[in-house]
């Protein structure tokens, strides 16, 4: 069943605070919306309390929470689910899940899925790999199995928007895994591929939409779509969208959709501006922060700091890999596309199996890159911050930031591909004079981690200039370590000439 006639226009909010009350529209307003009685009515509350969450006492639902750093706010927030069982989810999902092999639901999850599946706006802040896609996901999925049949032609009813290519196809994955079970069709809208894919798939009808904010207003301003049904909306890595300067095209979007919408909105870091979206967007939200809303790093990740020079980064990068290469993946991060591209060509000159990816490669050089990457055959992957959120690679052993990055909320997110669920991981980082700015906060960072500070680097968040460096032919960023990766492609190339 299709929704007529409400052409959306203009900004959807306009509030100064989350307690406006505006009943009717759910709390926000929106131009041209005259009559929202005209609009088709839609399920929102979902949310069965099972007897075994019931029963939890106060102390022990605070137990539970300060156990897993889990921080909540809101009026009339739902208790935390200790089990699957507990979100009565229905009998399609819990299928997936436990196909899936999870063992218990993630803090994110145990405490997001009861208040996304009240119906309610939510703001979700956790860190990178923290299961906030699932978070979101299967209450979707959920939600769109209560909403009228899809017509041919209809817009989406779920709509997820995310800042990188690489997520949205990430994001698309997850959905297409859980949402088989009860036939829920997805696309994945994104740039640097051909159109007329997606288009088809948006002719012929889908519930979910997974895309960036620059190929979905090329979609509705080439009247392929429509956000006329979208009822549920979700605004994933909100703080990297703002980063990316998509505000304008959030807004944009978001004016086309109706007002009464469930949104949900989440973050990695809670920075002012991400703040003040979320007011516009947002009626009446609950609040779920998992660890701190301060910027911290992943406490699995050992973090190394070194100050160099601008001449010395190459160098350094190739005795940092003599210590620590033994064909796990290595992921190196660079600020600009040139950079990338020129140590990546220089590293496969020395003999490095190294591949770049960045924004403007082709999507499908990108995906060939990533499943190299991925594989193992090319264990050695530069990028820019492209791959900084919504890289979801198994078993990345070492991050080295070879540029440092224009904000530390970058920084947490590039170091946090290593050290994913469960695993340790380890960080290096090449710090110049010109990154002085960051230096007392990138202190902080580490010393929240339990991570040593060199005593160089102290001085630098002092005030004091980098020290001069040494030339770094006889230093070692680490331990010194044997290469297992040359000593295997050697075992490699004495077992073909044997042959």
């Amino acid at each position: 069943m299709a929704i007529h006639a409400v052409g959306f226009v203009g900004t959807v909010g306009g509030h100064s605070s989350y307690g406006r009350s505006y009943e009717s529209s759910g709390g926000r307003e929106a131009e041209g919306v005259a009559d929202l009685d005209g609009l088709v009515p839609f399920e929102k509350n979902f949310y069965k309390e099972a007897s075994s969450v019931a029963s939890m006492a106060v102390a022990e639902v605070e137990d539970y929470r300060r156990k897993r750093e889990i921080t909540v706010e809101g009026r009339d927030v739902p208790k935390p689910v200790r089990d699957f069982r507990d979100v009565c989810f229905p009998d399609y999902v819990m299928q997936e899940i436990f196909r899936a092999g999870f063992v218990e639901p993630t803090p994110i999850q145990a405490q997001g899925w009861p208040m996304a599946l009240k119906g309610r706006d939510l703001i979700g802040i956790a860190e990178t790999g923290s299961g906030k896609t699932l978070a979101y996901l299967l209450p979707s999925i959920v939600h769109v199995n209560a909403q009228p049949i899809l017509a041919p032609g209809d817009g989406p009813i779920v709509l997820v928007l995310a800042p990188t290519r690489e997520l949205a196809v990430q994001i698309q994955q997850e959905a297409t895994k859980f949402g088989a079970s009860s036939k829920i069709k997805n696309t994945c809208i994104y740039g640097g591929v051909p159109k007329g894919p997606q288009v088809r798939d948006l002719q012929k009808g889908v519930e979910i939409v997974i895309a960036t904010p620059g190929r979905l207003i090329d979609m509705l301003e080439s009247n392929h779509t429509n956000l006329r049904r979208v009822t549920y909306l979700v605004l994933d890595e909100a703080d990297r969208m703002l980063d990316m300067g998509f505000e304008p095209q959030i807004r944009k979007i978001v004016s086309q959709i109706r007002p009464d919408r469930q949104t949900l909105y989440w973050s990695a870091t809670w920075p002012k501006e991400v703040e003040q979206l979320a007011r516009h967007f947002l009626y009446n939200p609950y609040k779920v922060i998992i660890g701190s809303a301060d910027l911290k790093a992943n406490h699995a990740i050992r973090q190394h700091v070194e100050i160099v020079t601008e001449s010395q980064k190459y160098n350094k990068l190739v005795k940092l890999l003599e210590d620590i290469m033994d064909g796990s993946r290595i992921l190196i991060f660079m600020d600009t596309k040139k950079g990338c591209d020129q140590v990546t060509r220089q590293l496969r000159m020395d003999g490095w199996p190294a591949l770049s990816i960045h924004g403007d490669k082709s999507q499908a050089e990108r995906d060939w890159v990533l499943s190299e990457f991925k594989a193992g055959k090319s264990p050695i992957m530069t990028a820019t911050d492209v791959a900084a959120r919504g890289l979801d690679v198994k078993d990345v052993k070492y991050v080295i930031n070879y540029d440092f990055p224009g904000s530390l909320e970058d920084y947490v997110h590039r170091i946090g591909r290593t050290g994913r669920a469960g695993a340790k991981g380890t960080a290096y980082t090449f710090f110049t004079a010109a990154n002085a700015r960051f230096a007392k906060d990138l202190i902080n960072i580490l010393q929240e981690a339990g991570q040593k500070v060199s005593s160089e680097l102290s001085a630098v968040g002092r005030g004091a200039p980098p020290p001069p460096p040494g030339d770094g032919r006889n230093e070692k960023f680490g331990k010194g370590r044997k290469n297992l990766w040359r000593e295997r492609e050697r075992e490699r190339e004495r077992g073909r000439d044997e042959e």
